[in-house]
């Protein structure tokens, strides 16, 4: 069974891998050391998702979601059904928060994201994405470069070297797990700070998702109002039910968030083992990315820079 958690709504075990997608793409022409930062132009979506035009084989037009918990290249069963390119000969187990699933796959394909293309492109097929968009990619993708995720101006940059705009940004830990990039964050409650390590994750629309260990260890869901309930469904369709509250503050990077949405799951103990930051809170900074380096810089957006912890 091969593991594979890029998930449309949430990703339990797996995350952000910053090694080669399957397949073993590779970029069609390196660029030199001293070569312009290169523009990836998104649309930030009502869902916070961040949404890329794509072409596939030179003939498939897609909206693809990036999201920062994925490692392989994913497309709808819709997106499959209207394909004039793919050819799909394979297939193999894969495993979700929801369960175990038999997925497709077609091997030996190009992509092409704003001129930049990338070769011998594995991609495979799953139920869900995100609201509107016809699959997903990782920043894995973009290997061996710095990446910065720009939410004031919309944009992906990618750099050979650390950006001189860097000095405006602040340095925050983070923690390499498995592949996935987590960071340590405080949720706030009457003064009271819990700090929890959490996964960096676009693919979840909301605040923070707060795992079943850390919500039963500090009690966190007594203290807050649950003001609403809803459904996610994994990349499968699998479902589960999410409780949600108002977080007081969050703190991040020595910004303090006020109010920010906090889900966990009810009545499924066990479920959720690992706590998100989803897009909500994600877009609220300017990202870079060295991954090379383990070194992770973010700067708050707007008005969400007054607001220090």
């Amino acid at each position: 069974m091969r593991r594979r958690y890029s998930l449309a709504v949430l990703c339990m075990v797996a995350g952000l891998a910053l090694s080669a997608c399957a397949g073993g793409m590779q970029r069609s022409s390196p660029a030199s050391a001293d070569a312009a930062p290169e523009i990836i132009p998104f649309v930030l979506t009502a869902q916070n998702n961040m949404v890329v035009k794509a072409e596939l084989n030179g003939t498939d037009s897609l909206d693809l979601m990036l999201h920062t918990a994925a490692t392989d290249v994913t497309l709808t069963e819709e997106a499959v059904r209207r394909s004039t390119s793919l050819r799909f000969d394979r297939a193999d187990s894969v495993k979700s928060w929801g369960g175990s699933e038999t997925s497709r796959y077609s091997t030996g394909n190009r992509l092409r994201i704003a001129g930049r293309e990338w070769k011998d492109v594995t991609v495979w097929e799953d139920k869900n994405s995100g609201h509107g968009t016809d699959g997903k990619f990782g920043l894995d993708l973009f290997r061996g470069k710095i990446v910065e995720i720009d939410f004031e101006r919309r944009r992906i940059v990618l750099y050979e070297r650390l950006p001189a705009e860097v000095a405006g940004f602040r340095k925050l830990a983070f923690e390499a797990h498995n592949g996935s990039m987590f960071v340590r964050a405080d949720c706030v409650i009457d003064g009271v700070a819990y700090p929890h390590l959490f996964l960096l994750h676009s693919g979840y629309a909301g605040g923070v998702l707060l795992d079943d260990a850390f919500v039963a260890e500090t009690g966190i869901d007594k203290k807050l109002r649950i003001v609403d309930e809803t459904v996610l469904k994994d990349s499968f369709g699998h479902a589960i039910k999410v409780r949600k509250a108002v977080l007081p503050a969050f703190a991040l990077g020595g910004t303090q968030l006020a109010d920010v949405q906090a889900g966990f799951f009810a009545g499924q103990i066990g479920a959720q083992r690992m706590s998100v930051i989803g897009g909500d809170v994600l877009k609220r900074f300017n990202w870079i990315i060295d991954a090379a380096h383990g070194e992770l810089y973010l700067r708050p957006v707007g008005a969400y820079g007054s607001q220090r912890s």
